[in-house]
């Protein structure tokens, strides 16, 4: 799992909460953990939560036979307890939501959440989500509203400026039902800039996901799944490694030929750069370039691309910490966000919307 893509030192707490992750998917792995000498266990728990993994890292550990386990292992117990309650819940709430929306005829599809935890990992319920993303068709918006105000649901993104006015904008609105703990963003498009991933909308191909015993959910194909997953976890630089193992599990397993034509897909799915800074930091976390030496090397000799992977590696192995607690940064995140797109038309574009954001956010 080496690269010269990465100029940000892994910890010892981080590689080990890597491997445990990887032992969620991946097959080919023995089934225990490697041995580490001198981790600290403490660091390994905060590591574990800032970065939404502690259901993968417990059943990981849980796994390992023969192991000494800490204390922590406990407080990863409860937490993965915690995680499958709530997915489960979750299931059923999205088996709600998709009856209500498939009455009145809106197409929607589930992203990321449960169907993607279903999809990459032996154990779903293990995955973290903080809210559910549902993408329907931008003329459905008002009919849309109008239900999950009637299932429940509050608008609290935006307050201020009409719903219509704010989609034209922004990708999504964020929804919340107080009594029962749930947040649902509403997706009328799948990336904040037009010029990424244009085409994949709610009518682009399809899959249903058995989520949960009796529950199915429709999602994306895989091939626009993974144009998706790559352009969402470039637009906050795949600061968290819950987004890098999601994406690493999904392409896991398959050959040189298979790996590339999942990129050169994205590419005409104009996911930009943001497939490749996916797949070198996939590669210096998981080894999923390993077998791809042509690919690998047609990535890293693109300077942009290099410098995106080195953004985000330096971001996900610092010392974790929200990009928002701290003076400019998330400087470098808008910074990576323009170097996703080829072209000044496209940089100039995406620098214009991000300023129109940051003015929309501060009237919320």
């Amino acid at each position: 799992m080496t690269s010269s893509a990465s100029r940000g030192a892994i910890s010892t707490e981080l590689k080990f909460l890597i491997a445990c992750c990887q032992l969620n998917f991946r097959s080919s792995v023995a089934d225990t953990l490697p041995a580490v000498v001198g981790l600290d266990w403490n660091k390994f728990a905060r590591l574990a939560a800032f970065h939404r993994v502690e259901g993968l890292a417990y059943r990981a550990l849980s796994s390992t036979k023969g192991a000494s386990l800490p204390s922590v292992f406990n407080g990863f117990s409860a937490a993965a307890e915690a995680i499958a309650i709530k997915n489960l819940r979750s299931a059923a709430e999205c088996k709600r939501i998709l009856a209500e929306f498939q009455a009145e005829n809106i197409p929607v599809q589930f992203l990321k959440g449960l169907a993607v935890g279903a999809l990459a990992y032996h154990v779903p319920f293990a995955k973290s989500a903080v809210d559910t993303d549902i993408l329907i068709d931008a003329p459905d918006l008002a009919l849309a509203a109008s239900l999950l105000g009637a299932a429940g649901y509050r608008l609290v993104i935006p307050h201020r400026s009409t719903l219509a006015a704010w989609h034209a904008r922004s990708k999504e609105s964020v929804w919340v039902n107080e009594s029962k703990g749930f947040q649902l963003d509403l997706h009328t498009r799948t990336a904040d800039n037009p010029a990424l991933i244009a085409s994949i909308d709610v009518h682009s191909a399809k899959q249903w996901v058995l989520v949960a015993p009796g529950i199915e959910l429709p999602t994306l194909a895989m091939d626009e799944l993974i144009a998706y997953l790559a352009v969402h976890g470039a637009s906050s630089a795949w600061f968290r490694l819950k987004w890098i193992s999601d994406f690493a599990a999904l392409l896991d397993g398959l050959d040189e030929k298979q790996i590339e034509s999942r990129y050169a897909r994205t590419q005409e799915l104009s996911a930009g750069r943001a497939s490749g800074q996916a797949l070198i930091v996939a590669d210096r976390l998981f080894g999923t370039l390993a077998d791809c030496h042509h690919l690998r090397n047609a990535l890293l000799n693109d300077r942009a691309t290099r410098r995106l992977a080195n953004i985000a590696l330096r971001l996900l192995t610092r010392e974790p910490a929200e990009p928002t607690a701290s003076l400019l940064g998330t400087a470098s995140i808008h910074y990576s966000q323009i170097l996703l797109l080829r072209g000044l038309r496209l940089k100039f574009f995406e620098v214009s919307a991000q300023a129109r954001r940051l003015i929309d956010r501060a009237r919320i």
